[in-house]
């Protein structure tokens, strides 16, 4: 599966360059696609439609909505109001009359989920996608959902994707097993883990050119200060990290493999696991992962791996994917108690 969230004004700026990956990704038998509304402000939705003129059908397309797409207090979310209007303007940028699977970015506790469900069954309904999925839900409210539809006869999220590499195996607790329970897919993105499992990162020196870690604390430090945590070099888990990565270089070597074809082919080993998600921002990045594509990982390999990084592990917080709304002061302490 390839994501396309580096293409546009937030990553690869090179249009013909982002186009001509997408079309070796193509030509490799890569067939899922992977894009949102807020990728670049839209401009990696329009990138995808460009990409894939004329090979429509032989794509899986998929696109969320939620995340905040404009400075009105209406214009992100989960709302029946902001879904029917999201959804055009994805397929217009897409260039399609239909998205395969259109998906929840993250949960939205402002809205009624039968609300959701419901506008997300009404599109289903009418060509304009044919299945939803969901992104980053917790274990308890991905079964919420699931019962949510079956009591209202709506359509179901078919399709889970979250973080899941060797440094944040914390969805093999409930997300994994939940996946499992109701018979849902699941897409496993940042398997790199931002970069980490390439062993680019070094510490106490310069980030590397070009570099994910480079790009978060220039260009997208001031709006996604989350990110900038995930490369802080003096937070104890990226610190450990860092150690992890020369255990973890030896374990690959003597599987005669390299850590990135490891890392990518690790989830792939979990059963629940359906497809990873490849992010290259570069060709050249795209050539690099190409050359791993057919790399299963053995049981010794992994057991080493478990050894280093049991199952469950989360090494630093900041790789959960989102900050728990339910940590907030209003949604845990009782109104009128706390002065």
């Amino acid at each position: 599966m390839l994501g396309t969230m580096s293409y546009g004004s937030d990553g690869n700026t090179d249009e013909k360059e982002c186009i001509e990956i997408l079309h070796n990704a193509l030509d490799r038998g890569i067939n899922f696609i992977d894009t949102a509304d807020t990728y670049s402000h839209g401009e990696s939705e329009e990138i995808v439609g460009k990409a894939i003129a004329g090979r429509r059908d032989k794509v899986v397309l998929a696109t969320k909505f939620r995340l905040t797409a404009g400075e009105g207090r209406n214009e992100q979310g989960a709302s029946r109001y902001w879904i029917m209007k999201q959804v055009e303007n994805s397929l217009r940028r897409l260039n399609t009359d239909h998205i395969d699977l259109y998906q929840l970015h993250r949960l939205d506790l402002q809205t009624d989920l039968d609300e959701t469900l419901g506008a997300l069954d009404d599109l289903v309904a009418q060509g304009k996608v044919r299945y939803i999925g969901c992104s980053t839900l917790p274990g308890w409210y991905l079964a919420e959902t699931q019962s949510v539809s079956r009591l209202n006869k709506t359509v179901r999220f078919i399709n889970e994707t979250s973080p899941y590499s060797i440094f944040q195996r914390a969805v093999e607790r409930e997300t994994l097993p939940a996946v499992q329970h109701y018979r849902m897919g699941f897409t496993a993105w940042s398997p790199l883990n931002g970069g980490w499992l390439t062993g680019k990162y070094k510490g106490g020196g310069a980030l590397p050119s070009g570099s994910r870690a480079e790009r978060v604390k220039g260009q997208w430090g001031e709006h996604y200060p989350i990110l900038q945590t995930r490369f802080d070099m003096e937070r104890e888990g990226n610190r450990r990290k860092l150690e992890l990565v020369q255990e973890l270089e030896r374990v690959a070597t003597e599987a005669d493999l390299s850590l990135m074809h490891m890392a990518l082919a690790f989830p792939l080993a979990h059963a629940a696991v359906t497809s990873v998600i490849l992010g290259p921002r570069t060709l050249e990045q795209f050539k690099s992962m190409e050359a791993g594509f057919e790399t299963v990982l053995q049981s010794p390999t992994l057991d080493r791996i478990d050894a280093l990084v049991p199952p469950g592990s989360l090494i630093e917080e900041a790789d959960r994917g989102y900050i728990s709304p339910w940590l907030a002061p209003e949604l845990r302490r009782y109104p009128g108690k706390v002065a």
